[in-house]
């Protein structure tokens, strides 16, 4: 079974999304860098928020993908925790240190992948609604 980059980092950010992880961004880095195809950029308000986001994503793209992750670096301090996959590569951070390197602004130039996370948009939707 081959596995698409871009399948890795969809099923990297739902299994963030199912752990309530709170900003998840995917940049296509494809035309950027050879490094990786993708990131997968979210934050974790708390560490056992954090160590549930990481194992849950380790966890899914292993189950879904047949993917094992290269390497799991910063598990220690929890302000930044790297999923390396090869070519996809998470970022779990807390907000402050997210804000602190600002990932997103560095790779500025590269695509967000939009996700659709399901139920989560639509509630989210019918709020704002609902709030009009």
């Amino acid at each position: 079974m081959s596995v698409t980059p871009y399948e890795i980092a969809r099923v990297a950010s739902m299994a963030a999304d199912s752990k309530k992880a709170q900003d998840i961004v995917v940049l296509d880095l494809t035309a950027k860098t050879d490094v990786c195809d993708y990131f997968v950029i979210c934050s974790a308000t708390s560490n056992p928020q954090s160590d549930a986001i990481v194992d849950e994503i380790r966890e899914k793209v292993r189950t879904n993908c047949g993917a094992m992750a290269v390497s799991t670096e910063g598990r220690e301090g929890r302000n930044w925790v790297l999923i390396d996959f090869g070519s996809v590569v998470v970022h779990v951070f807390k907000p402050e240190t997210r804000d602190f390197y600002r990932l997103e602004k560095l790779w500025g130039d590269a695509p967000e992948v939009e996700m659709d996370f399901g139920d989560a948009a639509d509630n989210t939707g019918e709020a704002a609604e609902a709030a009009e």
